[in-house]
């Protein structure tokens, strides 16, 4: 259900939007395309898989950050080790293992009875958190298509407006299935604090970021130095 609320609703309006980008700013300046080129170069495809690993990276990550390093968690959760967390599924074996209570919005999740469920039933924070990460970085991710190798200081996010409306509104709806009962119960997630949303961006921004440096080796690689501003 979460998988095909990323790929067929949130991603679906930025996508569109992305049909709306003005040309890039070096366009004129690049020799044609041989009709035997491939459709994706060496350097696009090691751009994608970059892109890729990090997007695992943070998904991934911000559930392990959840339940081994997030001490400032306002829910005051337990935290098990790594090497715990990935030999889960062995808890009912662990000598005197106890996990905390914790609410997530209006839902208490509770392991008194069976403390190994906080890893089953109560994984439900850890797992928004990768939903909206997933969500966030897909959003950036689109405004780092706004040009192949220009920096989104050459080409800003306002140049193709219809983006910003259409990432306002996937976040909008993804805010919407976090914050109202009936759709976070339907969607198996659960509202996010302050401090977690400020987790979201810390996993999500980077993505911005390792695509300017990917774009700034491009144009040195294949243009000799920066795209050439617009002439009037």
């Amino acid at each position: 259900m979460q998988l095909l609320w990323v790929n067929l609703v949130t991603d679906g309006l930025p996508a569109t939007a992305l049909g709306f980008n003005p040309p890039d700013l070096n366009v004129m300046l690049k020799p044609p395309r041989r009709r035997d080129d491939n459709l994706i170069s060496r350097w696009v495809f090691f751009r994608y898989c970059v892109i890729g690993l990090y997007v695992g990276f943070a998904t991934v990550g911000i559930f392990i950050y959840w339940y081994s390093f997030d001490v400032d968690a306002v829910d005051k959760h337990t935290l098990v080790p790594v090497g715990d967390l990935m030999m889960w599924s062995k808890c009912p074996t662990w000598p005197d293992f106890q996990a905390n209570s914790f609410a997530a919005g209006s839902r208490v999740f509770r392991f008194d009875k069976d403390p190994c469920t906080y890893f089953t039933a109560g994984k439900v924070k850890a797992s928004t958190l990768c939903l909206t990460v997933l969500v966030i970085i897909e959003m950036l991710n689109a405004f780092n298509a706004l040009s192949e190798d220009g920096s989104l200081i050459q080409m800003p996010a306002w140049a193709n407006p219809y983006l910003i409306i259409a990432a306002m509104g996937s976040v909008f709806l993804h805010v919407v299935i976090l914050y109202v009962p009936v759709l976070a119960r339907i969607f198996a997630v659960c509202p996010l604090d302050w401090h977690d949303w400020k987790l979201v961006m810390a996993f999500s921004f980077p993505v911005i970021l390792i695509d300017e440096v990917l774009k700034c080796c491009a144009r040195w690689r294949f243009k000799g130095g920066k795209i050439s501003p617009k002439s009037d």
